[in-house]
């Protein structure tokens, strides 16, 4: 199949534009992996020090004939996802050993649960999370005892920290091993609708605290479509799950098979063999180009657009908004997973899932089928669907055909021609929309601005039915220097009752929506940000915004706007409480949010 022409343009794009930097982070690569095993280089004390808990195993780690895995967990037992993290080490342990290796537990890492802290204080501390991760991780593969990685996290910023360490240490092969999502439970627009009501008291808190419970019921991934399942699909699309492994449940026969499978892997790729699969080969620009696509073609997470820039970087690839955007145009949008539909992931896996949509995507020239991945060489594995057998796990064809096409649709005739994310850019800066779950109608507001420099503001405003009109409200000061950039999710029934009850209601903000934000038109990520004296700090209320999605424009309509003086609140207050003063050199440091709002890379 001819390559699709836009896929080549941006992916020749993103060759030319990286070139230096992705010359410098092979060689250093290279040179490292060269080196050859790492506990090689270590001196009898060091050894000593790593191996002296390892009973049973010592034998094989002084030899150094054979793999030694080192294990980066971000277990806790208050993320739903990663809960069945519990046991992993023990399972990949027994499978290394018994499968002529060793494995140990180099390092745990912080992982923060955005539901918990949505709307929240903690909130702020949540995207620098991902540069801690990656720090976190960092440390632990520092000791330089191990030939692989495996890496044991799920949710929002714990997979792009662990990308961007594994990007890091890419001289040495990595995997990533899923949990996978809890079986489904109360379907996500029942609870979005008393969610809803209690916003507008029409139903207390028992009610709500009943649907919540009722929804989030078990361990695994949130069932709907947002950042983390989003994460899981990224990782299929580039290789570096096994195929077909993101969304099997926890604490099933097949979850345990995978994760075998995943181990026995990781011993094969090393440079103890024939079949070295260092990490670096995997993440080249390709593999990046194909995280979009998927990205587009789900209709994925917002989160992710901060993110894959973020990733490329420590892999030396630059990305920009304009190669999400051109790939948006030229992707079709081809499942309806809630926000952007009715189904949740459960039902998308049933559907086809992941396998489907890659072939499908192939087929139709949109997807690099040359790729490196841990599963060998090119995406076409990932096409193919894991079976236990007779207690054995194999690999056959997956279906050619959706099992339900009000989830998951062909290529040749998608729910839409286009992806789920658009650029938008203007006068008041460059930021992204997410489109796939907004109704075509809302896809242009034009409104007079109501301007917030906090989301409790525009809770009080709505409240006091200050915002039952058509109006556009911009929350300013929400980008990563002002307070790390939290999600506004908790902003989302407020803004839809607004919407259900006939007003053109839209978002504009320097801050981020959450994964599963969707019906509700935002324009988000705005940059330059506000704090940095961006446009967004010249809007008053009044001026008349256009958010155009289809022309991919957002503006503002205000005599002599760019000449008035910037507003410069006060955030102290963003600065202390509940971690915040750890983080203040991380506010200091980090990037814009157009190059991944990074702080380590």
């Amino acid at each position: 199949m001819t390559l699709n022409k836009t896929l080549t343009a941006v992916t020749q794009r993103i060759i030319a534009r990286s070139a230096d930097t992705r010359a410098v982070y092979l060689d250093r690569m290279r040179r490292a992996a060269e080196d050859g095993p790492r506990r090689a280089h270590l001196t009898c004390g060091n050894q000593a020090h790593a191996y002296a808990a390892m009973e049973g195993d010592k034998t094989a780690l002084v030899a150094a004939r054979s793999p030694n895995l080192g294990i980066i967990t971000a277990y806790n037992d208050m993320l739903s996802a990663h809960k069945p993290f519990e046991t992993y080490p023990q399972q990949i342990k027994d499978v290394a050993r018994r499968n002529g290796g060793t494995a140990q537990v180099a390092g745990g890492v912080p992982a923060m649960c955005d539901g918990v802290t949505q709307g929240q204080a903690g909130m702020e501390l949540s995207l620098f999370s991902r540069d801690v991760i990656a720090l976190a991780a960092g440390v632990g593969l520092s000791h330089n005892t191990f030939d692989a990685a495996i890496y044991l996290g799920v949710c929002d910023k714990i997979v792009p920290g662990l990308v961007i360490a594994a990007a890091t240490f890419g001289f040495i092969p990595s995997i990533f091993l899923p949990a996978g999502p809890m079986t489904s439970g109360l379907p996500n627009d029942e609870k979005a609708k008393v969610r809803q009501k209690f916003a507008t008291g029409e139903v207390g808190r028992e009610e709500l605290m009943k649907a919540e419970m009722a929804s989030y019921h078990g361990a695994g991934t949130c069932t709907f479509y947002g950042t983390a399942n989003s994460n899981q699909m990224l990782m299929e699309f580039m290789g570096l799950h096994l195929p077909g492994a993101s969304f099997v449940n926890p604490d099933t026969p097949l979850r345990d098979a995978l994760t075998e499978a995943g181990t026995r892997r990781a011993l094969e790729i090393t440079n103890l063999g024939n079949d070295f699969h260092p990490v670096c080969d995997i993440l080249d620009e390709k593999a990046f180009v194909n995280g979009i696509v998927g990205l587009m073609a789900t209709g994925g997470s917002t989160n992710l657009v901060l993110h894959l820039p973020a990733m490329a970087r420590a892999a030396g690839i630059i990305l920009d908004l304009q190669d999400f955007a051109d790939l948006s145009d030229a992707t079709p949008l081809m499942a309806k997973v809630y926000p952007n539909g009715l189904a949740d992931v459960n039902h998308f896996h049933a559907a086809g899932g992941l396998g489907y949509m890659i072939g499908e995507l192939l087929k139709a020239g949109l997807l690099h089928p040359d790729t490196k991945t841990v599963a060998g060489e090119g995406l076409a594995d990932y096409t193919r669907d894991p079976k236990l057998i007779d207690g054995v796990l194999e690999w056959h064809d997956g279906t050619g055909v959706s099992q339900n096409d009000r989830i998951l649709r062909p290529a040749s005739d998608p729910f839409q021609p286009v992806g789920g994310l658009k650029q938008l850019n203007g006068n008041l800066g460059r930021g992204v929309i997410k489109v796939s779950a907004v109704a075509a109608d809302r896809h242009v507001i034009e409104a007079p601005a109501r301007v917030f420099d906090t989301q409790e503001a525009v809770k009080e405003a709505f409240k006091a039915k200050e915002l039952d009109r058509d109006v556009i409200v911009v929350v300013r000061f929400q980008g990563p220097k002002s307070n790390g950039m939290p999600e506004l999710h908790n902003l989302t029934p407020t803004l839809a009752v607004l919407q259900d009850r006939g007003f053109k209601v839209a978002l504009v903000t320097d801050g981020r929506m959450s994964g599963a934000s969707g019906k509700v038109p935002a324009a988000i990520h705005v940059s330059p940000e506000a704090a940095m004296g961006g446009p967004l700090a010249r809007v008053r209320d009044g001026d008349i915004i256009r958010l155009d999605a289809g022309a991919g424009t957002l503006t503002v309509t205000a005599a002599g706007f760019d000449t008035r003086t910037p507003a410069t609140p006060d955030l102290s207050n963003n600065k202390f409480g509940i971690g915040r003063e750890l983080f203040e050199v991380f506010r200091q440091n980090v990037g814009p949010s157009t190059e991944g709002a990074g702080v380590v890379v």
